[in-house]
């Protein structure tokens, strides 16, 4: 199984702190039978400026750490990229990094809505060759309050990645209804952890695909694990149609 949305680098972030942590995090990926993990440290974030030097340092230390100990794991490069017009340049020049190196960008939206330019950005990436992602789609303020607002943003092209933890319930039950309506509309492609610590932000990466199996989405699951392992072999993933999303009584206010 391949995690794509991990802050397990040491120092970049608001994820692992330090070179311990980024091992216990490994430990437990290991545990949690996870085989690959895509290390995504922000990038261009307003509040964190990551260092790529420091990035790519860490990174090999890790991946060094990792064949020291004989781990079944490996981990990939990657970033989180903050939404912006610089983007496209970013990435042509090794300014952001795509996941696993692959023509797939992990596109992170500001938290409070869906800004107007969005569209723009994404139709910059793809005439690029880049694929965006949504990250943690059903985090958005814009998005819960108007889910087809995601649908718009696949329709110019882009893919979206639902959080382990939403589904699983970490984030409240707003959020996972969100996440599960999302899901059922065929609006997500991509699964990923966006694990930043063991206690405050864990992997629940199991957690979420046995919630997706309680409620009888199997073939979700299914599709979920193969699109990240395609991800990493930078392969087309495999897409449905968007449905119908299901609207909540108060949906005519914003009508």
């Amino acid at each position: 199984m391949i995690d794509t949305h991990a802050h397990i680098l040491a120092g970049l972030d608001d994820g692992a702190e330090t070179m311990e942590e980024t091992k216990r995090m490994l430990e437990k990926a290991v545990d949690e039978q996870i085989t690959g993990i895509i290390a995504t440290p922000h990038a261009h974030h307003p509040q964190f400026k990551t260092d790529l030097a420091a990035l790519h340092e860490q990174l090999a230390a890790t991946r060094s750490w990792i064949a020291e100990q004989q781990l079944p794991i490996q981990v990939y490069s990657g970033q989180e990229c903050r939404l912006s017009e610089k983007l496209p340049e970013q990435l042509k020049t090794g300014q952001a990094l795509s996941l696993a190196e692959s023509r797939y960008v992990l596109l992170e939206l500001p938290s409070s809505g869906i800004p107007a330019y969005t569209v723009q950005i994404i139709q910059l990436l793809i005439s690029s060759n880049y694929v965006p992602i949504i990250a943690h789609a059903e985090r958005n303020q814009g998005i819960i309050q108007k889910p087809e607002r995601l649908e718009r943003l696949l329709r110019h092209g882009a893919l979206a990645q639902v959080t382990a933890g939403s589904v699983a319930g970490s984030f409240g039950k707003a959020i996972q209804k969100t996440a599960m309506n999302l899901i059922d509309a065929n609006l997500i492609h991509v699964y990923g952890s966006d694990v930043h610590h063991l206690t405050k932000r864990p992997f629940l990466f199991n957690e979420g695909l046995d919630y997706l199996e309680k409620k009888k989405r199997h073939e979700v699951v299914d599709i979920f694990l193969e699109n990240n392992e395609r991800i990493v072999r930078n392969e087309h993933l495999y897409v449905l149609e968007p449905q119908d999303i299901p609207k909540p009584k108060w949906w005519n206010i914003f009508e």
